[in-house]
This record gives structure tokens, sequence and C-alpha cells, in this order.
């Protein structure tokens, strides 16, 4: 039975056991190159599709992810429920990393992405809530440490933050980030299903007394990396019913 599920996230991702294929040529779409080709990892005994959203090498930067592109090359191969998993600083005390945070609303003045720059069309962004849904029960059977609900603030990247911008953006929302938001409007435009499982690997800056490296930002994603994992796992057998 096929899932029509998809998930875009980190090199993690490109690590877990790969259940088709070896890696190939980034597929032509109409929006440019993918970050990398479609590859297919076993979650729960299903062949999932997934792209790693930096690259295989891990060497494209936040600013120039083609999210449109690698949305394309999931729809291209049955995808319709696109699952997004974002590494995010916490912009609350009480949002202590690692731990995991399922969003319900993003935040994105800075970064407008679209697939119709030639043609007015208006949509009304948002997360898909019950996909969303699922996910929360995912977390629940998983038994992790999550967070229900939380706004997802998008920044252009690639630097981090400055103190002054998050005591600006901490009054928007509980988590910061740089590739969800764009990522979930451009796949509502291309009438995908899309939610987020949000790993928190770090507070941002200023929000706590610790210095932020992103040496320590990706030590602590890869032991976050667990909870997602079982996360996603358990959400693959709610949807293989």
């Amino acid at each position: 039975m096929s899932l029509q599920l998809g998930v875009i996230g980190g090199t993690n991702l490109y690590h877990w056991s790969r259940k088709e294929g070896k890696n190939a040529e980034p597929p032509r779409t109409p929006y440019g190159t993918p970050s990398s080709p479609v590859l297919y990892v076993d979650v729960a005994g299903e062949s999932v599709p997934i792209i790693v959203r930096h690259g295989l090498d891990h060497s494209i930067p936040p600013h120039r992810v083609n999210h449109a592109a690698n949305l394309w090359a999931l729809k291209a191969v049955g995808v319709t429920k696109v699952i997004g998993i974002s590494s995010v600083g916490s912009l609350r005390r009480e949002i202590r990393p690692p731990t995991v945070l399922i969003p319900d609303d993003y935040f994105s003045p800075f970064v407008v992405p679209t697939i119709h720059d030639r043609e007015i069309v208006h949509i009304t962004p948002q997360l898909d809530e019950e996909l969303r849904k699922v996910i929360l029960n995912a977390a629940e059977k998983a038994e992790v440490e999550y967070h229900p609900r939380g706004v997802y603030v998008q920044t252009v990247g690639p630097r981090l933050e400055t103190k002054a911008e998050i005591m600006v953006i901490k009054n928007w929302g509980e988590v910061v980030g740089m590739s969800m938001a764009s990522e979930a409007t451009l796949a509502q435009e291309m009438g995908l299903h899309y939610a987020s499982i949000c790993s928190v690997d770090n507070y941002a800056n200023g929000i706590a007394e610790e210095n932020l490296s992103f040496e320590r930002i990706l030590e602590v994603a890869a032991e976050n990396w667990n909870m997602v994992r079982r996360v996603l796992e358990e959400l693959v057998e709610l949807l293989k019913g």
C-alpha cells in the first residue's frame, strides 16, 4: 500500500537504512535542481521517499535551498503528504532542548516564496491540520517529550540571529528556523499536504546563558534524532492503518 508520504529533512535521514536504490543525479524539475536525489528509506517496514534538504554532503546553506524543486521532486514520485523535519532554536526558556515541537502556525515576513511568478494567485498560508493531528498522535505513541503547538518564525540565514533580533522575534513565536515556512507555503501552492516536526536543538541567541555555536547545534541535533525517528516510525504505522 502506498502511503503517499514523503519527508524532507537533514543528513540524519540520509544515514537511515535505505531500502531502495543508490545515489543518483537529482532529477530535473521546472524549478531547477533539488537538494538531493529522491532516496528511499525503510521506515517501519515501508519505503518512504526523502529529500536531504542541505544536500548529501551538507553543502547547501539555508538561503540557497531550492524548496520548490525539492517539493516538486517528491510530488513527481507520487507523494501527496510531506513531513518537514526542521532543526530550530527555542525562543522560550520552558521549551528546553533537546525536545520536539509540532508547530501549528508560522510567521515569515522576511521570506515570501511562491511558484506563481507570472500570475496572481492568492493562498491563505497554513499547515495541514489533519496531518498535524496524526503527528501529534504519533508523538504520543512514541512516548517522547514534545510540545503540541507553537509558532515557527523563519529568518533568512545562513547566519544565526543577533541577541537584539531575538529580543524582537521572541514576541512572535516559540521557535526560530530558516526553512520550514518556505516549504509549507510552496507545498500548499503545489497542492501538497504539509506539516512539520521541529527538532529543538538549541536556545536562540540570548534566551539562555550558553554561547551558541553551529558545532554544538549539530551535536544536539544528532542526539535529538532518536526522538524524531521514533515519531516518524509511529507516524508511518498510523498512516498504514
